[in-house]
């Protein structure tokens, strides 16, 4: 029993950081306990990253079909 709960809080306490970087969406080694970017520039950095995918998808959606009945 003792075995157990040595094991079950030294887990919790490896689990605990990388929950909260799993979390946070960053690595899983780096500090958990870091200061966050403000939150202009998280929303300004996943803007753009939706903007580019949003083209992309409007992009591959207004192809041209190629011309499938000519033979």
């Amino acid at each position: 029993m003792k075995k157990y709960i040595t094991g079950f809080i030294i887990g919790a306490i490896v689990a605990f950081p990388l929950g909260i970087n799993f979390g946070k969406d960053v690595p899983l080694f780096s500090n958990p306990f870091a200061a966050k970017p403000d939150i202009p520039d998280r929303v300004i950095e996943r803007t753009g990253k939706t903007l580019d995918d949003a083209k992309e998808a409007i992009h591959e959606a207004t192809k041209p079909m190629q011309d499938r009945f000519r033979r």
